[in-house]
């Protein structure tokens, strides 16, 4: 099979068929197609688009370009979730040891923080001790006794997609939708999941901050894992603010231990017995979707998941007695305060700035060289739709380093619109829209 052809099939808008794409993805894999010819592929399919049956196809080849997990490995039904990245979602550390409290399979597999959006692994890690380099062995050995286990990626599996992710960044097409789709759901089809929620964020602070491309994404995302037999669904969730109060690795790990305790935001608690509510339906554990939020709901405050959360670090080498010890998390230095430069009702709040000012602390990492400091970041004390004073405190900064304190402190003030008129203003909408599959039989 020719290269070229396939290049310029793409080129003038034909379909590719599964023996070109097979043959793109592996020799891209194995060196044998040089790199020119795999950037000329991606700007052609970037330019010409994919149909659904196309991107199915291509998601399906990547998985099984390296390692894959199967429903059998994971014992039975699992679930997996994915979040699109936004500024304090810490909804992987709630939701993972909340669904294995109601008796799902969970084993995941995340990443690290890139730009502003956190890395939940990064967040694991600041637990002491706790281990997420799992090798294949461990991870299933866990998964398949005690049904929970959240680690890296290993590097032998979708080694199609780090390629591809590398060629994309330099060539100018990372935002080609069926990339994008192939890129995410390629890792879960990898990882076994037979049931898979998708929370795509929309908003200031999200990868796609329009609603429109969001929903393209969401559906998208939903129409590629049904047809390769998953039962899907996504959420349009809300990231114009920030969710919760936390933006910070060790402080979200704090966060997730106040919302496991039943003591957490209530978008952060809301949004995961949401998106958990789908799961629960998936694998037939509730009838509806309510009873599902309800029983999930249930679980945050008898104590059950928070309990699933101390196995899970227990289990992976990390310090249970952090939970019941926050002191035991990294803290910082300092907190300093950002103040209100007027009295008013707050009408909005940036969630892309307050993730870039807790990136400047040290929280995030704009390459994947950057060393995180695990105890800085950003603590909301107001949010949308809070009156507050002149003077009073918005925010505290959990500081280390004073090098880019006084431009972070203005980034978080100014991130804050406060409406001095006196008119209400509401929280934004939560969740947004929903959108669910049907598996191709």
């Amino acid at each position: 099979m020719n290269t070229v052809d396939i290049i310029r099939k793409k080129r003038d808008g034909e379909t590719l068929t599964r023996e070109e794409i097979e043959h793109w993805i592996s020799g891209t894999v194995s060196g044998s197609i040089p790199e020119y010819q795999t950037s000329a592929l991606l700007m052609a399919t970037c330019i010409r688009g994919m149909t659904d049956e196309e991107a199915a196809i291509l998601t399906d080849v990547m998985a099984h370009s390296g390692s894959m997990f199967t429903p059998e490995d994971m014992g039975g039904f699992s679930v997996d979730k994915h979040s699109t990245g936004g500024v304090g979602d810490t909804t992987t550390l709630v939701l993972i040891p909340l669904l294995a409290a109601a008796g799902l399979t969970v084993g995941k597999l995340s990443g690290r923080a890139l730009g502003h959006t956190g890395g939940t692994i990064d967040k694991l890690e600041s637990i002491p001790g706790f281990r997420t380099d799992l090798s294949r062995d461990e991870f299933l050995k866990l998964v398949q006794e005690t049904k929970l286990a959240l680690a890296d990626h290993t590097e032998d599996m979708v080694p199609a997609d780090r390629i591809l992710y590398e060629l994309r960044d330099v060539t100018s097409t990372v935002d080609s939708l069926p990339l994008i789709v192939a890129s995410i759901m390629s890792k879960k089809i990898a990882g076994g999941a037979q049931g898979i929620v998708i929370d795509v964020k929309t908003g200031a602070g999200a990868f796609l901050p329009e609603m429109e491309a969001s929903r393209r994404l969401a559906q998208s995302l939903v129409a590629i894992g049904s047809k390769l037999g998953r039962q899907m669904s996504a959420l349009i969730t809300d990231m114009s603010q920030p969710l919760g109060l936390m933006t910070g690795n060790a402080l979200e790990v704090l966060e997730a231990i106040d919302t496991l305790k039943g003591k957490g935001p209530s978008d952060l608690s809301t949004l995961c017995c949401e998106l958990g509510a789908e799961l629960l339906v998936f694998a037939g554990e509730a009838a509806t979707r309510e009873e599902a939020v309800l029983k999930l709901h249930h679980l945050l405050m008898n104590g059950k998941a928070l309990d699933s959360f101390r196995q899970l670090i227990s289990q992976q080498g990390g310090n249970p007695a952090v939970i019941d010890d926050p002191s035991l998390l990294p803290r910082a230095a300092r907190k300093v305060e950002a103040r209100a430069s007027q009295s008013g009702t707050i009408a909005s709040l940036n969630a892309l700035e307050i993730g870039r000012a807790a990136n400047l602390l040290g929280a995030g990492r704009y390459t994947k060289e950057d060393e995180i400091d695990p105890a800085v970041g950003v603590e909301l004390n107001r949010k949308v739709g809070d009156h507050v004073e002149e003077n009073e405190i918005l925010a505290w900064l959990h500081v280390n380093s004073e090098e880019y304190l006084d431009q972070v402190c203005g980034m978080v003030e100014a991130a804050y619109t406060i409406d001095p008129s006196g008119a209400e203003h509401h929280p934004p909408t939560l969740i947004v829209e929903r959108i669910v599959g049907t598996p191709k039989a």
